[in-house]
């Protein structure tokens, strides 16, 4: 019997996916998150889990860069990305940064069941539909380096990395994490190293191939500790 955790901010969707699981895959226990904060809490008071499902959209996920930060956490963590897109460049990133599986929310119980029984036995896994779309690209290995780049970043300098994908002022960043913008500098400075780039453009050029999309506007004065 498996240990899973759900991960998805619906919890109608949540339950309804919870529900098919458990007709057609024998499980031990259950563990749901809403936001990207919860799962990485649930993963680490529940280190025996056996599988995560991951929903992209998910609050605090961020698109890719929530999958790479996994990845890198939790190395030896079958990951299954459930997504309502089929968008095939979605697809292609998602299995390049490392999840074992790709489920549509329009998956059928069973093709859940079938999928989830081929990652636990060590195979990756697309529905049959999507095979089709899913093709080889050749920069696949500029996918791959930028996720190992990402994966050299601190829990804190991800954090930054997201705000400045935002559009967030360093004195924006600094109040919402409550740290100085000494410090912010500083994690800034250290993910343009990392990245491999000199500037608060070309960062964000580098993080937006990890989002599904744009990110979302905020109001300047939201957050302005002014």
């Amino acid at each position: 019997m498996t240990k899973l955790i759900v991960a998805d901010d619906h919890p109608l969707f949540r339950n309804a996916l919870i529900n098919a699981i458990s007709n057609t895959f024998i499980t031990k226990a259950t563990i749901e998150a809403d936001c990207f904060e919860a799962t990485c809490q649930a993963l680490e008071q529940h280190p025996d889990a056996d599988l995560l499902l991951l929903d992209l959209h998910m609050p605090g996920n961020c698109g890719f860069l929530g999958l790479i930060q996994l990845r890198k956490n939790f190395p030896t963590l079958p990951i299954v990305v459930i997504s309502a897109s089929d968008d095939p460049d979605v697809i292609r990133r998602v299995m390049n940064f490392g999840a074992s599986a790709y489920i549509p929310k329009s998956a059928h119980p069973v093709e859940i069941g079938k999928a989830l029984t081929a990652v636990m036995d060590g195979e990756t896994w697309l529905p049959q539909n999507l095979q089709a779309l899913f093709k080889p690209d050749p920069h696949n290995v500029a996918d791959l380096d930028l996720a190992a780049k990402v994966a050299q970043l601190t829990n804190q300098q991800y954090k930054v990395l997201y705000f400045l994908t935002e559009g967030w002022l360093n004195k924006q960043i600094a109040y919402d994490l409550h740290i100085s913008e000494a410090t912010v500098k500083a994690h800034l400075t250290a993910i343009f190293r990392k990245l491999g780039v000199t500037n608060r453009t070309q960062v964000v050029i580098q993080a937006q191939r990890l989002q599904l999309e744009p990110p979302v506007d905020r109001a300047m004065a939201q957050h302005d500790p002014a």
